[in-house]
């Protein structure tokens, strides 16, 4: 199941005034992070705020266990892990599984993004990042992995105006 918040506008006409109206459509995503305690309770709190149901794991063996149950839809993966770093545990969900995976790690140089690209992450975010690209990127890797939900900008909706339609 891929979903995530999206913002929707519909238009009223009130008198003679043009009227948005807000409302805030939000089902949650299941995202995986795997990452330090520190990370995943930093990750978890932020994505949990946007509407995503967040479960975490700080090892590398669980991660990769986990983003094989097939009940995620979006894995976030440092790639700085203890026991087996992040390109193994990356190596080993794309022999079973396309779940989509972010790759958000302080290995930010140009090799080790390319190479996790290549390996197959999704998207790869360096640290220190932006809560608010964080955002965005998870909203782009669900809106890729699942195109019938949207998460586009306001949507604003002709309204009939008698026989005529306002658009």
């Amino acid at each position: 199941m891929n979903a995530w918040s999206r913002s929707i506008w519909s238009e009223q006409l009130v008198g003679t005034s043009l009227v948005l109206d807000r409302k805030l459509e939000s089902v949650a995503g299941h995202i995986l992070v795997v990452d330090d305690a520190e990370l995943c309770r930093l990750v978890s709190r932020f994505l949990g705020a946007e509407g995503y149901s967040v479960q975490t794991v700080q090892t590398s063996g669980l991660g990769v266990e986990r983003a094989l149950s097939g009940s995620y839809d979006l894995v976030v993966l440092d790639v700085m892990l203890p026991e087996m770093d992040g390109f193994e545990v990356l190596r080993r969900i794309r022999m079973k599984s396309s779940t989509p995976v972010l790759t958000l790690t302080a290995r930010g140089d140009d090799l080790d993004r390319i190479l996790g690209l290549q390996m197959g992450a999704d998207d790869y975010l360096p640290k220190p990042f932006n809560t608010g690209e964080l955002s965005a990127r998870v909203r782009a890797i669900l809106r890729r992995a699942n195109p019938q939900m949207s998460t586009s900008p306001p949507l604003l909706r002709p309204l009939p105006c008698g026989s005529a339609t306002w658009s």
